[in-house]
């Protein structure tokens, strides 16, 4: 008797363990079917070449120019740092002010905390240079007196706007100095073209980004009609809408991946093809400025957009037409 009480104990574990076997066996299998779809989804797209690879380019054209003109941003901001940290103030000081006079303002103005450095430029050394950059020394040398004075080029330690602002006010009050020369207004004018192109770029990336929506779920819902009767039967033996929605979905992602890798070629081989012509328009200017790339990231951010981009088109339309495919 002891020995039957103790043997009718043992079943609840195997009761356990066949319920653990069957979560494990339902995650393989949604794995299984989500791996199929992807694939019976791929294979679809690949037996009909032609149309894949036409609304692939309708993707791929629509994501060009916002990310294009992101990459031009990033360029034109790369160049506004550089010419930021490169600002200078010129304090020009009186003209009755002495040689050795300009030496000691020149070591006064280099001890301010707010300067990162200070070169004097004497008046003969002033005059030299005006001589030489605009070839005057026939003229120049006429003259009884040098007409410029001498002045420091000031490189500041804050290279923001307000801050060089609020030093050149500083600098004018020093004993000595005639006046200062902060240039700014065209960092302004860059930097307010700057934030014009970001909303620029946010206001046609969402316009060709809905585009691209239109484009897959014009494309999904085409086929969501042609296989209706297959949907209606795979309804009537119990799928659910998530069970029908899915190869869609994969559809609709491969749709936007494939259209972004078409954005991506369009982009490295516009990148090539401007970068010749950009490279000699720098050189002109003696400055160096080569065409921006995407990266890794920037490819990796791309390709997931248009994917993203695609399963969304993809999800809407079936989401708008799956009613409609319902058995009456």
């Amino acid at each position: 008797m002891k020995k039957a009480s103790g043997s009718r104990q043992s079943p609840p574990r195997r009761g356990a363990r066949s319920r653990r076997a069957g979560i494990d066996s339902r995650a393989r299998a949604w794995l299984r079917h989500h791996r199929a779809v992807g694939l019976d989804s791929a294979r679809r797209l690949l037996r009909r070449p032609l149309s894949s690879l036409l609304t692939m380019l309708a993707i791929g054209i629509a994501l060009v120019l916002p990310a294009g003109l992101w990459l031009a941003l990033s360029g034109a901001d790369d160049i506004g740092r550089r010419l930021q940290d490169s600002a200078t103030l010129t304090v020009y000081l009186s003209p009755a002010v002495s040689e050795s006079r300009s030496m000691t303002i020149a070591d006064t103005l280099r001890r301010h905390p707010d300067v990162a450095s200070a070169r004097l430029i004497t008046a003969a050394e002033g005059a030299a240079e005006f001589q030489q950059a605009l070839g005057l020394e026939d003229a120049l040398a006429e003259l009884d007196d040098n007409p410029l004075p001498a002045s420091v080029v000031i490189a500041p330690v804050d290279t923001s706007p307000a801050a060089v602002r609020d030093l050149g006010d500083q600098l004018e009050r020093v004993d000595g100095v005639d006046e200062v020369r902060v240039d700014l207004a065209w960092l302004e004018r860059l930097r307010r073209l700057a934030a014009f192109g970001r909303r620029l770029t946010l206001a046609l990336g969402g316009l060709f980004g809905l585009g691209a929506l239109l484009v897959v779920g014009n494309t999904i819902r085409l086929s969501v009609e042609s296989r209706r009767r297959e949907i209606e039967v795979v309804t009537l033996i119990g799928a659910t809408h998530a069970f029908v929605r899915r190869p869609f979905l994969y559809s609709g992602a491969w749709y936007g991946l494939g259209g972004g890798v078409v954005a991506w070629l369009l982009l490295a081989l516009g990148g090539r093809w401007l970068a010749a012509p950009l490279h000699e328009l720098a050189e002109s200017y003696g400055a160096h400025f080569g065409m921006p790339a995407l990266g890794w990231q920037g490819s990796a951010m791309l390709l997931l957009s248009s994917t993203l981009v695609g399963w969304l088109g993809g999800w809407i339309a079936v989401h708008r037409h799956l009613a409609d495919a319902r058995p009456r």
